[in-house]
C-alpha cells in the first residue's frame, strides 16, 4: 500500500507541476509562490521520499516480514508535510510571497520531519551509542530554526503594516500645503434654470410589513422600503438633510456611483462624523450628472444596507421624453425575500401599445443578479448612469449586474406582455402588460440565455484621454489570508495580501491618468468600486473591449479574471475604492484613494466602515 501511495504521490505532484503552469501563464499573480516555494519544497521532498523510501519499498514487497528502517516513513511523511505546507501558504497566506512566508513553511516542515523522527525512533537509535534525537535537541533545533525564519524578516503572513502609501509609479508626496477634506463641499446654488430640491430622510428603525403580509424588521429611510426616491433635473440642486431617529450604530449618505465632491461622500472617517442618534447632517451637490444612481448608508454598511437603508437617486436630462413610462426598480433581498421596488412576489404595470419604456434597473445586494427581458427586443441605453454609444438591439441574452450596478433597458411596449425576469423565477419579477390584455402566464424559458457581453456592445467612441499613456499604474490582488483587521488577526479578505485599514493609501495627482489591474486570486466574486470616479473598462482576461467605451462604477471580477481599467484623476480627495459584497469589505477588502495634498477627518483613526 505505501508503495502504491508513493506512486500516486508522484503523479499528483507531476500534474501540479502542469497546473502551476497553466496558472503562471494566466499571470504570475497566481503562481507565484506556488513557483516560487510550493513546487520547488515539495518536488525536492517529492524526489528524496521517491530515492530513498522507493527501493526500499520495492525490497519490503519481496520479503514483506523483514524489518524496515523509519527512515523511509520519515521521508515519505516529510513529503506530505511539505504538500501539506504548500496548501496551507496558499490559502493562508497567498499572494505576494514574502521572505519571512516562505522561510517558516520551511522551518515548519523540518520541525514535522524531526518530529516524526523523534517519534519512530527504534529503543536500539535511543541508546548511548546511539543517541537518536533528545527532546532537548528536538526543541533546539526546531525553535531555532523558527526563529532563524522571522529574524530580520518580519513575522510574515500580513501581520506587519506597510508602507502608508504607494504611488504606483508617479511621484511621492508633495510638500504643498494641505487641503482638509472637508473643504470639498458642492455648489451652494443650482445651475441656471435650475431649482433647489430639498429632502429630509430619517433614519429610524421600523416594522414594514410588505404587499405580500410579510413582516420585515428594517433600518429605513423615512420608514420606507425602500427609502424615498431621489429625483432631479439636470442642473437642480440636491439638499439631503439626513436626521438619525434611533439607528445606535448610526448612519451616513453616501452616493452611489454619483460623482460629488468629497466632502459630500458620506464615508465616516474619512469625510465627515458617523451621524449618531439625534443628530443630522446635510448634502448638498448639483445635479449635473444625468442617469440612474442610488444612496446607502456607508457606516457599518455590510448590516445597514441589507437591513434597509438604502433608497434610488435619478436625474434626468432637462428635454427628457415626458411620455415615458419610466420605472425605477431597485432589487433587495430581505432573509430571502426578493423585493423589487417596494413590492415582492410578482410586480405588474400596464403600458399602452407603443409607449417608450425605460426599466431602471439598480442591485442593491452584495451578490450579482441576473435578468433576462422576454417579450420584446431592447437596447441597454446606459450602465452604471452613463449612456453607451449606439447600442443595438438584442432579444434572447440575459444581463449579469454587479451588486452596486444600475442598467437602464429601453424598448417599445408591444401589443402582448413584457416580462423582466430576476434570477430565472418565472413566477416572479415584473409583468408589463397593454391595458384590456388577457392574463397570459406563459413566456420563455430564459435560464438557457447566453449573457450580453458588454465589452463588445455598442459602437466605439472617442475618450477623453489616452488609456495607454497613464500616468501611475497600481495593481490590486484580491484574495483571501491570514492578516490585521481593526487590531486582531483574522482570515480576512486582502488586496496585495494585507487587510483594511493596513493595505497602503494609492497616492494619485489630480490631471493623472490611473490605471488600475484588479485581479482576483479567490475563489468568490467581488464587484469593485471606486468612489467619486467611473473606470473606463479597458480588458477582461486580456481581451479588449471593442464595443462602446464602457463607463463603470461597479464591475464584477470574478474568480480567476483579470480586468484593466483606467480613469482620469478629476475629483480632489480621499476615496474608498472597496468590493462592494459589503460583508467582504467588513472583513478587510478596501482601501483609500488619495490626491496629494489632501487630508481626512481622522487622519491617524481610519475608522471608515468600523
Amino acid at each position: 500500500m505505501a508503495l502504491a501511495l508513493l506512486v500516486a504521490a508522484l503523479l499528483v505532484t507531476l500534474t501540479r507541476v502542469a497546473t502551476v503552469v497553466v496558472l503562471t501563464s494566466r499571470g504570475w499573480w497566481f503562481g507565484q509562490e506556488k513557483a516560487l516555494l510550493v513546487l520547488p519544497m515539495q518536488a525536492i521532498a517529492g524526489l528524496v521520499a521517491g530515492l530513498v523510501a522507493g527501493p526500499r519499498l520495492l525490497a519490503a514487497r519481496r520479503a514483506p516480514g523483514e524489518a524496515r528502517p523509519a527512515t523511509s516513513v520519515v521521508v515519505l511523511l516529510t513529503a506530505a508535510y511539505a504538500a501539506l505546507a504548500g496548501l496551507v501558504v496558499t490559502f493562508v497566506v497567498g499572494y505576494p510571497l514574502t521572505w519571512s512566508a516562505a522561510l517558516i513553511a520551511i522551518s515548519l516542515v523540518y520541525a514535522g520531519a524531526l518530529l516524526t523522527r523523534r517519534v519512530l525512533a527504534t529503543p536500539v537509535e535511543n541508546t548511548p551509542d546511539h543517541p537518536g534525537i533528545s527532546r532537548r535537541r528536538f526543541i533546539g533545533l526546531t525553535g531555532g530554526a523558527i526563529v532563524a525564519s522571522t529574524a530580520g524578516t518580519g513575522v510574515g503572513l500580513s501581520f506587519l503594516p506597510p508602507e502608508p502609501v504607494t504611488t504606483g509609479g508617479g511621484p511621492g508626496p508633495s510638500l504643498r500645503a494641505s487641503v482638509p477634506v472637508t473643504e470639498l463641499r458642492g455648489a451652494g446654488a443650482p445651475a441656471p434654470g435650475g431649482t433647489l430640491r430639498q429632502h429630509v430622510l430619517t433614519a429610524r428603525t421600523a416594522t414594514v410589513r410588505l404587499p405580500s403580509g410579510r413582516v420585515v424588521d428594517a433600518w429605513t429611510f423615512d420608514g420606507e422600503l425602500p427609502g424615498p426616491a431621489i429625483t432631479a433635473t439636470q442642473g437642480d440642486l440636491v439638499e439631503v438633510r439626513l436626521r438619525n431617529a434611533d439607528i445606535a450604530e448610526g448612519v451616513t449618505l453616501h452616493w452611489h456611483g454619483y460623482d460629488v465632491p468629497c466632502g459630500e461622500d458620506g464615508v465616516p472617517g474619512v469625510t465627515q462624523d458617523v451621524v449618531a442618534p439625534g443628530a443630522d447632517f446635510v448634502y448638498r451637490f448639483r445635479a449635473d450628472q444625468v442617469g440612474t444612481y442610488w444612496y446607502h448608508t456607508h457606516h457599518a454598511s455590510h448590516e445597514g444596507v441589507r437591513r434597509g437603508l438604502y433608497g434610488p437617486l435619478v436625474v434626468t436630462p432637462r428635454d427628457a421624453a415626458a411620455e415615458q413610462l419610466n420605472l425605477t426598480l431597485p432589487v433587495h433581498t430581505f432573509d430571502g425575500t426578493v423585493v423589487i421596488a417596494d413590492q415582492d412576489g410578482r410586480t405588474e404595470h400596464t403600458a399602452p401599445a407603443g409607449r417608450p419604456v425605460r426599466l431602471r434597473l439598480i442591485n442593491t445586494d452584495s451578490d450579482p443578479h441576473r435578468f433576462a427581458l422576454a417579450g420584446t427586443p431592447f437596447r441597454v441605453a446606459a450602465v452604471d448612469g452613463r449612456d453607451l454609444n449606439q447600442p443595438g438591439e438584442v432579444t434572447g441574452v440575459a444581463l449579469r449586474l454587479a451588486a452596486g450596478g444600475r442598467y437602464d433597458l429601453v424598448f417599445t411596449m408591444p401589443d402582448t406582455p413584457v416580462v423582466l425576469v430576476l434570477d430565472n423565477d418565472r413566477d416572479g419579477g415584473l409583468w408589463l402588460r397593454p391595458p384590456g390584455s388577457p392574463p397570459d402566464r406563459s413566456i420563455a424559458d430564459p435560464a438557457d440565455w447566453p449573457e450580453l457581453d458588454l465589452l463588445r456592445y455598442g459602437t466605439p467612441a472617442a475618450v477623453p484621454f489616452d488609456p495607454d499613456d497613464a500616468d501611475r499604474h497600481f495593481t490590486m490582488v484580491l484574495d483571501r489570508g491570514v492578516a490585521m483587521v481593526d487590531g486582531s488577526p483574522a482570515y480576512a479578505q486582502t488586496v496585495n495580501g494585507h487587510a483594511h485599514p493596513s493595505i497602503p493609501d494609492q497616492l494619485v495627482a489630480e490631471g493623472d491618468v490611473v490605471r488600475f489591474t484588479v485581479v482576483n486570486r479567490s475563489l468568490e466574486t467581488h464587484p469593485w468600486h471606486l468612489h467619486g470616479h467611473p473606470v473606463l473598462i479597458l480588458s477582461k482576461d486580456g481581451v479588449p473591449a471593442t464595443g462602446s467605451p464602457l463607463w463603470m462604477d461597479s464591475f464584477d471580477v470574478r474568480p480567476g479574471e483579470v480586468w484593466e481599467v483606467v480613469f482620469q484623476a478629476t475629483n480632489p480627495g480621499i476615496w474608498m475604492n472597496h468590493c462592494h459584497n459589503l460583508p467582504h469589505m467588513h472583513q478587510g477588502m478596501m482601501l483609500r484613494l488619495r490626491y496629494d495634498g489632501i487630508t481626512g477627518t481622522h487622519e491617524e483613526g481610519h475608522e471608515e466602515e468600523h
